[in-house]
This record gives C-alpha cells, sequence and structure tokens, in this order.
C-alpha cells in the first residue's frame, strides 16, 4: 500500500507571534504531513519563525491570501491538502479527523465549522456577516454549507488541481465553496474549536472593506455561474419600471385617443426593450456557462480520486 503524501498549507502575512505555535501543533498532530507555510510579504519575521520551527517556507509576492492559494495549489504535490491560516485560532487536533473523513467518505472538501464561547474569538459582526454572506451563497448555489468563511479545511488532490483560484483576498473562501457547489462534489463539515488569537497578534481582516469584497465576488459568481438567474433579475426589475411608466400612459391614451406624456412613453418603451435585451443575454450567456461548466467537470474528472 502506497502511504498517502499530505501537505499543510500555511498562508501567512505578518504572523511572527503565532507562526511556529501552529507550526508545531500541525507537526504533532499530523506528523506525516509536509508543513508548508507561504509568507506573504510579511516585515516581521515570519519566514524565520516558521523555517526555525521546521516547515517549509516558500513566498508569494503578489498581496493577497487569493495569490497565495493560487500558488501553493499549483506547486505542491500531494494527495491531501489541509490549509488553516497562520493566526493561531484553528485546532490542529481536529485535523486527523478532518483527514479521515475525507479519505472514508471518498469527499472532496471537508470545512472546519467554527465552535466557540469567546466573544472576542468571533465577535457579532464577524458571525452576522458570515451567516449573510453563506445565506447569499446557499440562496443561489445549494444549502450544503453553514460556514463559508472558515479558513480551516481539507482537500482532495481532484479538488486542489482542478480549481480555477481567480481571487485575490480573502474572498478565495467563497470561491472553494462555489466552485464546489457548482460541481456537485461531494462535500463534508466537522465543528472545530476556535479561539482567540494569542496576545501581540492582530488580525488583518477589514470587516467592511473585506465584506463588499465578498459579495462583490457573490455578485460576480452569480453572473459568471448562473446568468440567467442574475440577467432574469434585471429583466424583471426593468420590466416592470417599464409597466410603472407606461400603463397611465397607456390609460390616457385609451380615454383621450392623445399621447401628452410622450417623453414617458418613450422611457417605458426603453425600459421594456432594455428588460427582453437582458433576458436575452441571460439566455445566451447560459449556453457559453453550460459549456464552461462542462470543461471544468472533465478537468475535475482527469484526476484520479484520492484512495484511503
Amino acid at each position: 500500500m502506497i502511504a498517502l503524501r499530505l501537505a499543510v498549507i500555511v498562508p501567512c502575512f505578518n504572523e511572527a507571534v503565532a507562526i511556529a505555535g501552529v507550526v508545531a501543533s500541525f507537526r504533532a498532530a499530523l506528523p506525516d504531513a509536509v508543513i508548508y507555510v507561504y509568507d506573504n510579504n510579511s516585515t516581521d519575521g515570519t519566514d524565520e519563525a516558521a523555517r526555525a520551527a521546521g516547515a517549509v517556507v516558500r513566498r508569494e509576492r503578489q498581496q493577497g491570501k487569493g495569490f497565495v492559494v493560487a500558488r501553493a495549489f499549483a506547486d505542491v504535490e500531494a494527495d491531501v491538502y489541509v490549509m488553516v491560516d497562520g493566526d493561531g485560532t484553528y485546532n490542529a487536533a481536529d485535523a486527523p479527523a478532518m483527514v479521515a473523513m475525507l479519505l472514508e467518505q471518498q469527499l472532496d472538501m471537508v470545512t472546519g465549522i467554527r465552535v466557540t464561547d469567546e466573544a472576542a474569538a468571533y465577535r457579532r459582526g464577524h458571525r452576522f456577516g458570515n451567516r449573510m454572506l453563506t445565506g447569499c451563497v446557499r440562496l443561489v448555489f445549494g444549502d450544503r454549507i453553514s460556514d463559508m468563511l472558515s479558513g480551516y479545511r481539507v482537500f482532495s488532490r481532484r479538488f486542489v488541481k482542478s480549481f480555477p483560484a481567480m481571487a485575490s483576498g480573502f474572498e478565495t473562501e467563497t470561491e472553494f465553496t462555489v466552485h464546489a457547489l457548482e460541481q456537485s462534489m461531494p462535500l463534508g463539515e466537522l465543528q472545530t474549536s476556535y479561539r482567540e488569537r494569542p496576545p501581540g497578534s492582530a488580525s488583518k481582516l477589514r470587516t467592511y472593506v473585506d465584506g463588499v469584497r465578498i459579495l462583490r465576488t457573490i455578485v460576480t459568481l452569480v453572473r459568471n455561474e448562473r446568468p440567467v438567474t442574475f440577467f432574469g433579475v434585471s429583466a424583471v426589475v426593468l420590466l416592470l419600471a417599464g409597466l410603472a411608466m407606461g400603463l397611465p400612459v397607456v390609460g390616457e391614451f385609451i380615454e383621450t385617443g392623445l399621447v401628452p406624456r410622450l417623453p414617458s412613453a418613450v422611457l417605458a418603451v426603453g425600459f421594456v426593450l432594455l428588460s427582453f435585451l437582458s433576458l436575452v443575454c441571460g439566455l445566451i450567456l447560459d449556453s457559453v456557462t453550460r459549456g464552461r461548466r462542462e470543461m471544468k467537470r472533465l478537468a475535475y474528472l482527469s484526476i484520479p480520486a484520492t484512495e484511503p
């Protein structure tokens, strides 16, 4: 029996305070794994601390977690991939159970669902934002997820080598989820304890800025993956606007035989025409999207499944 290659990928930016503990805890939990720390232009000695702790340190010059993920997924060769943030907030002891779930159930992604009693670890605003953004994705793409923004995941080789990795920042977790849902991949979730950052460590998440970026990514993914839905909503809004402006004009014409509000009539016709144009665009792009989805599926199926 051939031993499975296991890789732990840790994206890092200025995590010198926590990274040694993260590397040590995952080395203890997964002694056969190679731990890769991808330093993203840190200025506090994160790379030296990770190297001293025994990790393989690599560097990604383009700033942003999405760029780190794209580089790591392209470069690292393994059968099972564990990805975790380098801030020390996730419990390494849960990694073996997540890996076992992936292998035993032949899954492509297992997400660590954050559970904590520490208010400072998972602030109320972050909980609300996560629920709102996760709810948006569940509504459009399917309800097989419950913590879309978790930074603790285990992937199969099939997932990693077929993932397009187009995001640049924290919105990469949204891409993980939508990619898996759109390809109908088998998914799993496992609760994992979540704790506060160690003293002296600061979060890189910008609550409102990154929240807006994630929401924009969701809208973009809906447009790209579900064009009939995206352009259909636009078509309905434009049609309602056209009817709201045009019906009074039609009513006057029926009563008097005159069209005294010609600008309103022209504008109403314009809205209705744009509505039909939007619908046609959605139908045409849906055919293109189906072709892209088939190509992604073929790329996914071309990679052999990981056997336990």
